[in-house]
């Protein structure tokens, strides 16, 4: 977090994980339920960091190979920690999403009716396409397909004013798209349905990309403008889960030339 704030610029970070996989795969499931609660402390207290000011918040995942009884949980965990969880999502193969929509469906309901923010990935792959579960969802998580293979879709998705999280790098490591140039018709299409794109690193430690790269490989391979990638950095901020929204993007953005000044976001 510290590099993050000091190299990167980050004013912004959301750190998102399934508490679930995070206990000891030893204790029974109830004894692991449990211990999802010292999982999102211990984490919320750790990223605290007084000498670096970044704001920070946790996503916690649900996820296609748990049980419902731990999914729930882990949605009730979220609503018990609003000073450290800000949303809840689900993660895991999107091809096992598909017996289980009626399931997720529900539990986003829930979310919803604890006050917390959702966001799931959908739409990264052709595999993971399920329009049931976009009404529930504040964010998307990826959604790239909606451009690339329905985008019938995104005049909908612009009237819920819903964000698309892409995250460039994911999608050459995956296999899911074979050249970067590819995101071209994402952004195009987005841009003029007028649905909003948040760039993001997904898993800047495991692809060994920060946010910055992920902007300078944008623009080198005219993608986007300079233009659009301020839009992108403006709706990032817009639909950051746990931002202050008090503070417009655009005075961040202003700034961004100013060493104090912290004006990009990761999630």
């Amino acid at each position: 977090m510290r590099g993050a704030y000091i190299f990167e610029n980050l004013a912004y970070l959301e750190l998102r994980y399934t508490p679930y996989l995070r206990t000891p795969d030893h204790l029974e499931q109830a004894e692991r339920i449990e211990a999802m609660h010292t999982i999102v402390e211990v984490v919320g207290k750790a990223a605290q960091l007084g000498d670096c000011p970044i704001v920070t918040s946790q996503i916690l995942c649900m996820h296609s190979r748990l049980p419902s009884a731990v999914n729930q949980a882990i949605v009730e965990v979220a609503a018990a920690h609003p000073e450290y969880v800000c949303a809840v999502d689900v993660a895991g193969g999107d091809v096992h999403y598909r017996d289980r929509l009626d399931e997720f469906a529900r539990l986003y309901e829930l979310a919803r009716s604890h006050g917390l923010k959702t966001t799931g990935h959908l739409y990264e792959t052709t595999d993971g396409c399920y329009p049931e579960l976009l009404p529930y969802l504040m964010r998307i998580g990826h959604g790239i397909q909606i451009p690339l293979r329905y985008p019938e879709l995104l005049p909908a998705v612009a009237a819920r004013r819903q964000c698309l999280e892409v995250c460039p790098t994911t999608y050459l490591k995956t296999g899911t798209l074979d050249d970067l140039r590819e995101l071209k018709v994402v952004f195009d299409r987005c841009f003029e349905a007028g649905v909003d794109i948040a760039i993001c690193t997904d898993n800047a430690g495991l692809h060994n990309v920060r946010l910055p790269f992920e902007y300078e490989n944008l623009l080198t391979y005219d993608i986007i403008d300079f233009r659009q990638l301020q839009a992108c950095q403006e709706a990032a901020f817009r639909h950051a889960f746990a931002w202050p929204h008090d503070q417009r993007p655009e005075s961040l953005l202003t700034d961004i030339l100013q060493p104090e000044a912290s004006s990009a976001l990761s999630v």
